[in-house]
Order: structure tokens, then sequence, then C-alpha cells
């Protein structure tokens, strides 16, 4: 059993449907991208996770538990959503200590994920003067108290700065190294990429793509290989008589539908001197806008 199931998970809001039939796993060990453009079902699908709104038919279970089922709900699942928030007039340390003291946890646990988020320092100031990417970690920090195997994080890096965001990275592939299942909702397509282990794609409330990334980046036509040539021109008439399609940028051709070797022979069959041969895959935006059918 994973430590998150999704399944057959729909939730309408009237004649407004915002998840349709929707069901994946997130496995333990792993970091999982949860993509899709505004709008797609995300926030629904995290709410229905974490019993903040009701599925109006299916499942979303933590070890076969809802989340409301669950004994000392912190200490299985830990959470950030977009919209946490925090009492102005607290210090970090204080608003850590009372959740911390509400939940049961250890008092120890309050200085630990200060360390862990990097707020030690600052830990006794109030958070009123706290930039947003000060109040992201402290929501981090907060969804670590119970020390949990689940972590759910709705946009994360937002108010992050360059280095935050390379914090963040680290974060999550330490936790997932720790055997936790983290999933991730992000927008943030790069920094995704650099980031997760698996992916899903939902748009109108419905699953696109799930898998591992590369998976998820190859697509459904099959192999694609990017070949730089003496002649593009004539190399590239060849490979579309082979059944290729083939897009040009400059002395660079994209062959989708053919591996290296592939490419190479048919190269060789026209004695056309090649320059540079690799894989391609595409990129993440690529797949998510090839997935959703969402502008770029």
């Amino acid at each position: 059993m994973a430590p998150v199931e999704v399944r057959d998970l729909s939730k309408r809001f009237g004649d407004f449907a915002a998840v349709k039939s929707l069901s994946f796993d997130i496995e333990a060990g792993r970091v999982t991208g949860f993509l899709g453009p505004n709008g797609a079902g995300k926030s629904t699908t995290l709410r229905a996770l974490l019993g903040l709104v009701r599925p109006s038919s299916g499942s979303a279970t933590f070890g076969g538990m809802r989340y409301e089922e669950l004994e000392r709900p912190g200490t299985r699942v830990g959470a950030v959503l977009e919209d946490a928030s925090f009492h102005p007039g607290r210090s970090a340390r204080n608003h850590l200590r009372v959740l911390a003291a509400t939940a049961g946890h250890p008092a120890g646990r309050v200085e630990a994920v200060l360390a862990t988020v990097g707020l030690t320092d600052a830990a006794d100031r109030r958070i009123k003067g706290y930039s947003m990417g000060m109040r992201q970690r402290l929501a981090i920090a907060a969804a670590l108290l119970g020390d949990p195997p689940v972590l759910i994080l709705d946009e994360p890096a937002n108010g992050l700065d360059p280095p935050g965001i390379s914090w963040l990275r680290g974060l999550l592939r330490e936790q997932a190294a720790a055997g936790r299942a983290v999933l991730v909702s992000s927008h943030v397509l790069a920094e995704v990429a650099q980031t997760v282990d698996d992916v899903i794609v939902i748009a109108d409330g419905e699953l696109r793509a799930q898998g591992p990334l590369d998976q998820v980046l190859g697509g459904d036509d099959g192999p694609a290989t990017e070949v730089r040539a003496h002649d593009p021109v004539r190399l590239g008439e060849a490979l579309r008589r082979c059944g290729h399609r083939v897009e040009r940028n400059g002395d660079v051709l994209h062959v989708l539908g053919a591996t290296p070797e592939q490419v190479g022979e048919i190269a060789g069959r026209e004695q056309v001197a090649v320059l540079g041969l690799a894989p391609r895959a595409r990129s993440l935006e690529e797949a998510f806008l090839s997935l959703t059918g969402a502008r770029a």
C-alpha cells in the first residue's frame, strides 16, 4: 500500500466538476511533482487529501485511512498550503512552540526544525517583520514539526530567492532520501524538472500523465534525436523519406521517432557528414504544454 493513494476522486461544486475520477499513488522515498495549469484541480485535490473539502465520490487516503481518521495526523502528514497564515505579533519560535504543544510534539522539535529551515538566528523576531521567503520557510518548519513520513507542499518555492530555491531543492531531496513521500504542487516547471523523481500532470480536473519524469518527458512520439549535420537540408530530406518528422533550427535537426543509431545509419547511406548526434528529450515545459493543451 502506497503512503498516499487517490482513487477515482471526484469533486463537484454545483454544476462545476473541479476533479474528475482522479487516481494516483505517491511512493515513499521519492519526490513527486503535481502539475497542471491554473484551474486544473490541483488545490482541490490537495484539500480533499487533507480533509478540507469532502469528495463527491472516490477516496484520498494515507496508508488506507482518510486524514480525519488519522491519530495525531501531524505525525503522519506535514502540509504547506498557499494560504498559510501566522499571528504577526508572535515570533517564529513561539509560533512553533504553540503548534508543538497543541499537537503533543516533543519540545525539542522546535529547535530542530528551525535549524532545518535556516531560521534559528531570526527565530525571536516577530513574524510581521519577515519577508515572504522567510514566512515560507516557517510554514515548511511547521510541516516538519511532527517528523511526518508524508509531506504535501503547495507552491513551496513562492517568495524564495534563488539561494532559497536551491536550499528548497536540497531539502526535498533530503526528505525523500530519508524515506518520506514528498508531493510538490508547483507551476515553476524548471525547478520541478531539477527536483522531482515522478510527475503527475492534470488538466480540466482529469489525469493527463503520470510516471517517472523521464518517461513523461519521452511523450508519445517515441525516441527523438538531435543531429547537427554538414548538409542539414539533404539529411532532412532523407530522414523525411524514411518517414521521420524533422524540425530544423539552423544546421541542427530535431528528428522525432528515430534513435541516434537510426539517424546515423541514414546519414551514412546519404554520405552526409554528422558533426553531432545525441538523444533528445522534451523539456518539461514542452511536455506540459503538449499534455495539458495550455498555451505557451
